[in-house]
């Protein structure tokens, strides 16, 4: 994996954010942006949805992370066409790499909320990451967009 990007998971978990709010946070630093209201929000998903081990907040962030691209924002607005079909892929993907959408079963900790709000993520999680942002920017190109490119 991309040494630079290993550091800036590291950088930013070391920093208080989690597995999600890393994912998006990294994404939103592509447009030069931020939005912590974004990043409070999914913050909720941590840990497999409040630390409960259940559905990855690496797999939950990249599909939010497709939606800035191409899902629907305001009253009347239509999802572009190929949302779905990337949300798709994003899955299908992340559930044959990783053997498991389920955060207890990629990490190896059956109840993680023993940990609290404070817990270290492990080498596997930052490795979960960078697979995963590396193949929304792949995703996202096949389809004609840019990562960090919204603005």
């Amino acid at each position: 994996m991309n040494g630079d990007m290993a550091f800036e998971v590291f950088k930013l978990s070391s920093s208080g954010l989690c597995c999600t709010q890393i994912m998006f946070k990294m994404a939103l630093e592509e447009d030069d942006g931020e939005n912590t209201d974004l990043l409070r929000a999914f913050r909720g998903m941590c840990g497999g949805i409040n630390h409960r081990g259940k559905t990855c907040g690496v797999l939950t962030a990249g599909i939010g992370i497709i939606g800035l691209y191409s899902a629907n924002g305001n009253v009347g607005e239509a999802c572009r066409d190929d949302f779905r079909e990337m949300m798709d892929e994003y899955m299908d993907w992340f559930e044959n790499e990783f053997k498991s959408m389920d955060c207890r079963d990629l990490v190896g900790i059956q109840n993680i909320s023993d940990f609290g709000e404070k817990i270290s993520y492990p080498v596997k999680c930052g490795e979960i990451i960078q697979k995963s942002y590396t193949k929304l920017q792949d995703i996202l190109d096949q389809h004609g967009y840019e990562l960090g490119g919204r603005n």
